[in-house]
């Protein structure tokens, strides 16, 4: 295989490549596609992910220290003696191993072990925010075309009440005030609905945005996607019941405990005797003394072994330091905890809260808006009729545009708290 052609099947894999990874942005998006998404290519997660690799590094860095260890040297030296050049050669393998150092090496085993646990359960508390992001950002999006879908009908109305208007017009049946009230509120509903689809551009390049994808790249929101109606919800005491045995940010605080106790008993290990075993081959050879090259190596060939015990006698009381360090760690690690339970406990709290204030907006939106569409509906018929006056039948389109945005409003509002309740519970979001 020549040159020309290994380049050219390395650059048709690397077009593959490229093409591969294109292809792993999705053209249609739902929100559990959203949410997966940015669990697997949120930079801020991987960037999390990246330090928990780190942390298992140092874990298996921690498990090796309690292996001996193996050095092997070879040396070679030329020295100057008046009596001449002497030139000498070593060879030489030597080890050691700690036996006992107070049980430092045991807990820092196990204060990496809190450590990796930690970093993991960073990563899943970030999980979480992208997720409660994510989701508000999606229901924004649908929001906001829902309320597009239902100017559009109005507009569509607003167009046939002109059309209508202007023949009336022509006939002498109207006056030309009436024709230029209904073509201001025709522009109006026009503005209003270019307004509307701006804002859905708008909450689609936030989520483009939290995603991390190019704002170049399409984007398309699954046309199936629906909100669900208010469900029957968890109370409030067994939500944060839930809440405190399963959210990551309470388990890594309490693991957070268990790290600085382990961090005490390590500094408290400084100050035990160690001991250790070590152990030496060794061989050499001079050109100054008798006997050959393999004779002398035979003959200087020696092993060593011993044992050494270090006991701490004065270190300028930095073990003691450590020791009051790690103690004042350890109570700012419990306060840390209290605080993050009681803040979760207020946060599920004031989602309880929200969700029950926004059903019960939600159950009065609906019935307003039911009874609003029914009466511009009638309104409508009366005004193509004739039997209804312009300024009658504008007034009833704002409290029906009033209504109507405050439905779909309070529609998604209930959707959005009712899914971070539940999220606070432990039940994930997928659509």
């Amino acid at each position: 295989m020549s040159k020309y052609t290994k380049y050219f099947i390395a650059l048709i894999l690397l077009v593959a490549t490229y093409a591969t990874k294109a292809q792993e942005v999705p053209k249609v998006w739902d929100l559990k596609t959203a949410i997966e998404y940015a669990k697997e290519k949120n930079i801020s997660i991987n960037t999390l992910k990246l330090s928990s690799q780190t942390a298992e590094q140092n874990l298996i860095a921690s498990k090796s220290a309690v292996l001996p260890n193996l050095t092997g040297n070879v040396s070679q030296a030329l020295t100057n003696y008046k009596s001449g050049l002497q030139n000498t050669s070593g060879f030489g393998l030597s080890s050691d191993v700690t036996l006992y150092n107070g049980s430092y090496l045991k807990n820092d085993i196990k204060a990496k072990e809190l450590t990796l646990q930690t970093a993991n359960l960073s990563v899943e508390a970030a999980k979480n925010d992208i997720t409660i992001s994510i989701t508000q950002a999606y229901l924004n999006i649908l929001l906001a075309r829902e309320n597009i879908t239902y100017l559009k009908d109005l507009l569509t109305t607003s167009e046939a009440q002109v059309k209508q208007a202007e023949q009336q017009f022509k006939f002498g049946t109207i006056a030309k005030k009436d024709l230029l009230q209904l073509q201001a509120t025709y522009a109006n509903d026009k503005y209003t609905l270019v307004t509307a689809q701006n804002t859905l551009q708008q909450n689609i390049l936030t989520l483009k945005q939290l995603l991390q994808i190019p704002t170049s790249e399409a984007f398309e929101v699954s046309a199936t996607d629906t909100v669900q109606t208010p469900q029957v919800l968890d109370n409030l005491a067994s939500a944060q019941d839930k809440a405190l045995r399963t959210r990551p940010e309470v388990k890594s605080g309490e693991l957070n405990i268990q790290l600085q106790a382990t961090e005490l008993q390590k500094a408290k290990s400084t100050l035990r005797p160690s001991l250790s075993l070590g152990g030496s081959l060794y061989t050499g050879y001079s050109n100054n003394s008798p006997g050959s090259y393999t004779y002398q190596l035979n003959n200087s060939f020696y092993q060593n072994l011993g044992l050494t015990l270090s006991i701490p006698i004065f270190d300028r009381r930095v073990t003691k330091t450590n020791v009051a360090k790690a103690n004042i760690n350890i109570e700012q690690a419990r306060l840390s905890l209290l605080d993050t339970k009681t803040t979760l406990t207020q946060n599920v709290e004031k989602a309880y809260i929200n969700v029950q204030n926004a059903n019960s907006q939600y159950a009065a939106a609906q019935e307003q808006f039911t009874y609003t569409s029914e009466a511009l509906r009638i309104s409508n018929a009366a005004l193509k009729e004739g039997t209804n006056n312009i300024v009658e039948n504008l007034q009833q389109k704002n409290l029906y545009v009033q209504a109507l945005q405050a439905f779909v409003q309070a529609k998604y509002t209930a959707s959005l708290y009712t899914k971070i309740y539940n999220f606070y519970t432990g039940v994930p979001i997928t659509n």
